[in-house]
């Protein structure tokens, strides 16, 4: 089982519901196919750096889950697949990088 985040921006115009019914569709997909979840995070509504199909924000959504590497692929092709998503981005966590999320996910929860 490797560890992976994953990073994906909806289009803005979607509703909450049409938002929390997308994010659910990718976790379903992840835990479907045996991924565990660790963690989940809404970033919101935020500003691009740049336009992306015309549009200057998006509904920014993480996830971080362990899952067999194979997993991946048919994961991304989901996204791809998918007309609410603009942008998404996997990548699979080293130690250092596991290391860090767990500090920032205990200092997300000292603030909340």
């Amino acid at each position: 089982m490797n560890h992976y985040e994953t990073v994906f921006i909806l289009n803005p115009v979607l509703s909450d519901d049409q938002v929390k019914e997308t994010v659910k569709k990718f976790e379903d997909f992840l835990v479907s196919n045996g991924a565990k979840m660790i963690s989940k995070e809404d970033w919101g509504l935020k500003k691009l750096a740049y336009a992306i199909q015309n549009k200057k924000s998006g509904f920014y959504h993480l996830f971080e889950f362990t899952v067999p590497g194979e997993v991946i692929a048919n994961f991304e092709l989901e996204f791809r697949r998918d007309e609410r998503v603009m942008r998404f981005l996997t990548v699979k966590l080293d130690k250092y990088a596991i290391e860090w999320a767990e500090k920032r996910r205990k200092r997300n929860k000292e603030k909340a």
